[in-house]
């Protein structure tokens, strides 16, 4: 967010408690106007999950990323989008999960996924040689828009073919005529709103709190700032899931991902003339470890296309170990090395084996399933 020294006027004491109710009523609001004006429009929760409420909470993102690259911080630039992602999937879709067990549509496991995991290789491949230059960050940010047309065209075809079904008897075609669209709207730019001054007070607050508390800088930002700016993320997918609008939960997290990738980091690239350079370190650890979580999305959501307590205790779980190696590796901890050998050589195993058993049972599953469909419908006359 720019500069305006009134945000930041208010003493810790302050700013914490009630940045911290800004981000919960920011949420109610947000992802209760999204929800009606969603059945509103005939819209399905899903898209306005991935679109609209994606694209607003990542506002954060977007301001810090581009100032940051106008001001020549590339590192930050970049780790705050690497470091997003790894936490969008891993604390707050975990978090949401084990709140609530989270059901995922089809188009998630069919497009949007494999279009976030697709963005994540990309931007790997453009930045090996140490830098996203602005042709790859047009090309990137011309991407979002090739995505945003998609979901639109999909969306469209599924509401044509729901409307060209019959309703049942009792079923009214159009919304309650209580719902209005510019309430709803008024609904959703409070909350936005709410959302980004609430998470700028708390990440004010809790950074002073820390600093009279005598804490360094690098844990500071590792921890404190790096949460900060996906506060609005965390804070919409908890209240959806409470909510029960699991959609737009899951798409406002997959949603986000694919904006951070191709707008947030496109725009970041495309801006400079000489585009933005990426650390050695984020080519061989980061953008790595950023790229798994998206193909891990893949089987976990393939499986049954639920997301369970346990699945998202394993991504909330996975999240506190890659926090904890950022601290070892920056504090040249001497339990650096041990804690990686069981990460490499033990947990990730176990991992990817439970992973791969249950897409093969949920294959197994399927096969059954539709072996005893065509049996059923032989034996008809």
């Amino acid at each position: 967010m720019p500069a305006m020294p009134w945000l930041d006027a208010l003493p810790t004491w302050l700013s914490f408690p009630i940045g911290f109710a800004l981000l919960i009523a920011g949420a109610e609001a947000l992802v209760r106007g999204a929800s009606r004006m969603a059945l509103r429009l005939g819209i399905a929760p899903l898209v306005v999950g991935l679109t609209i409420v994606a694209f607003g909470t990542s506002a954060p993102e977007l301001a810090v990323s581009i100032g940051a690259s106008l001001t020549g911080e590339a590192d930050v630039a970049v780790g705050n989008v690497i470091g997003s992602n790894i936490m969008n999937v891993l604390l707050i879709l975990g978090l949401s999960a084990m709140l609530v067990p989270l059901t995922v549509q089809s188009q998630l496991v069919r497009l949007d996924v494999p279009i976030m995991i697709a963005a994540s290789i990309v931007i790997w491949v453009m930045s090996a040689d140490g830098l996203i230059g602005r042709i790859e960050g047009i090309i990137l940010t011309g991407g979002l828009l090739a995505y945003v047309l998609t979901i639109y065209l999909v969306a469209r075809r599924r509401r044509a073919a729901l409307t060209a079904v019959p309703l049942a008897s009792g079923v009214s075609e159009r919304p309650p005529a209580e719902v209005r669209i510019w309430v709803q709207v008024v609904l959703m730019v409070a909350g936005l709103l709410g959302l980004m001054i609430g998470a700028r007070w708390l990440v004010g607050g809790a950074t002073r709190l820390a600093e009279w508390m005598q804490i360094s800088e690098l844990v500071i930002g590792l921890t404190v700032v790096a949460i900060g700016t996906s506060l609005p993320e965390i804070a919409t997918s908890v209240m959806a899931s409470l909510r029960g609008e699991r959609d737009i939960a899951v798409g406002n997290v997959v949603g986000s991902n694919i904006f951070n990738l191709l707008f947030v980091l496109g725009l970041t690239a495309a801006l400079p003339p000489a585009g933005v350079s990426v650390a050695r370190a984020a080519v061989n650890f980061d953008l790595p470890v950023m790229t798994a979580v998206a193909v891990a999305c893949l089987p976990i959501f393939f499986t049954g296309r639920r997301i369970s307590r346990l699945e998202g205790g394993l991504l909330v779980g996975y999240f506190v170990a890659y926090t904890s190696y950022l601290l070892l590796r920056a504090s040249h901890h001497d339990l650096l090395e041990p804690f990686s050998r069981v990460m490499l050589l033990f947990v990730l195993p176990l991992t990817t084996a439970g992973i791969t058993a249950s897409v093969v049972d949920s294959v197994r599953n399927r096969r059954k399933r539709l072996s005893k469909a065509r049996s059923a419908a032989r034996r008809l006359p």
